[in-house]
């Protein structure tokens, strides 16, 4: 798909920024409250797993489109992208099954 030549370099310095500050507040509230460790390192691998989902996608979308089977290379990518985005969300709905846990206190 055409696009803009800025646009791709963009998407990802903006993707980078926002997920290091995400992360970076995860593991601050990870080392602040270390009552739920499981809830976080689900939160982490939802991360982590979304972040090969939006690069998995941004190759669909930066490929090549006048290769001879660039269809199905894109096509490929984005069905991969959204399979890998299908397991972070996963990973979020346990990491959020995880933190709505009531702990009682001793």
């Amino acid at each position: 798909m055409p696009l803009e030549q800025e646009v791709v370099g963009l998407l990802i310095a903006g993707f980078s920024t926002v997920m290091v500050v995400t992360i970076l507040v995860v593991v601050f509230l990870w080392i602040k409250n270390k009552y739920n460790s499981s809830g976080y390192i689900w939160t982490l691998l939802h991360l982590l797993l979304f972040s090969v989902a939006v690069y998995f996608a941004l190759n669909g979308i930066g490929f090549d489109y006048n290769h001879p089977m660039a269809s199905e290379e894109i096509s490929l990518k984005i069905g991969i992208s959204g399979v890998v985005w299908a397991f972070s969300m996963i990973c979020l709905v346990i990491a959020l099954f995880s933190f709505s846990k009531r702990y009682r206190a001793s």
